[in-house]
């Protein structure tokens, strides 16, 4: 068993933001597997699938994004799923828009909702799928008010395209593992 996670906040202030560039990647994923991701449970809405015979938890935690891991650990413990069976899709302010990056484990690089999981989990172990939403242009800009600022229009297509990478590197990791997947989609 696979749990997936995309990180974002909920609500429809956040909607568009680029921190929700994870939630709206498991939109696709259930959109694209014919999954509704509308049952709550441990603080998240998430939906049942199967991808490449095995069975997989899509989930958006609703905790707001630095308390991501109160989420996922009791998804972990409830079904007992190894550290490593857990994909955390996020947001990646040091990648250029659109560019994805998987890693197979690591720090937080920064990033509050990766930091809530680990520190959950007790464990970097897990693999990732980042999604580059860039950086501010001015380096005095405020980091939360860019990541919580909202995708341009000239971002959007570039950004759908992501998803779909990021989407087809899920897939690549529950088939063949996170070191297949980075051979196939880092760099692209």
């Amino acid at each position: 068993m696979y749990l997936v996670a995309g990180l974002g906040n909920p609500g429809s202030r956040y909607e568009m933001t680029r921190h929700n560039i994870g939630f709206h990647t498991i939109d696709y994923i259930a959109d694209e597997q014919g999954v509704k991701i509308k049952k709550l449970k441990y603080k998240a809405l998430y939906g049942e699938t199967e991808i490449a015979g095995e069975k997989v938890l899509l989930v958006k935690p609703q905790t707001y994004m630095n308390l991501s891991g109160e989420s996922i650990i009791d998804f972990v413990n409830f079904f007992k799923i190894p550290v490593e069976n857990v994909i955390v899709i996020s947001d990646d302010i040091s990648l250029p828009t659109g560019r994805i990056r998987v890693r197979a484990k690591g720090s937080a690089g920064g990033h509050n909702g990766l930091k809530s999981i680990i520190y959950q989990l007790q464990s970097e172990s897990f693999p990732r799928v980042r999604i580059g939403v860039g950086e501010p242009e001015h380096k005095d800009h405020d980091l939360a008010d860019y990541v919580l600022g909202r995708f341009g229009k000239d971002e959007i297509p570039v950004l759908e395209e992501s998803i779909k990478r990021a989407y087809s590197a899920v897939c690549e990791i529950i088939r063949r593992g996170p070191e297949s997947a980075m051979n196939r989609y880092n760099g692209k």
